[in-house]
């Protein structure tokens, strides 16, 4: 298992970013993908048309979401938390991915990066 952390800065603020990841018709805008998303606790939710799945924590609106994305029967659990915080340049959200299996950290990375987080950004350029 591996953890992953990093920044990320979004040209929009907290407000408008936390509603692109938690809504599911802005989720799907920026995507370009099916998904399936509530802003409740316990909520199953699926993004890219269920190539990530999981269940929704925790949120505090326009600050954090909590989830747990599922990669079989592994424990302990993969927990992802997104904190947005106000950026000179919009926001900066800070990611933290815990318990990723070993055998797909590379891609999670490379999705966080290129696919989540890099089309996040470049849909408010």
């Amino acid at each position: 298992m591996k953890d992953y952390k990093k920044y990320f800065v979004i040209p929009a603020p907290p407000e408008m970013v936390y509603r692109a990841l938690t809504n599911e018709a802005t989720l799907k805008l920026w995507t370009g993908e099916d998904a399936k998303m509530e802003e409740t606790e316990g909520f199953e939710f699926s993004l890219w048309e269920e190539s990530i799945t999981g269940i929704n924590i925790a949120f505090e609106k326009n600050h954090k979401i909590v989830q747990q994305w599922y990669f079989g029967d592994q424990k302990p659990d993969s927990i992802v938390t997104i904190k947005l915080h106000p950026h000179k340049a919009g926001t900066s959200a800070e990611l933290i991915h815990s318990n990723i299996p070993d055998d797909y950290y590379d891609n999670i990375v490379m999705g966080w990066e290129d696919i989540y987080f890099g089309a996040l950004t470049a849909f408010y350029q």
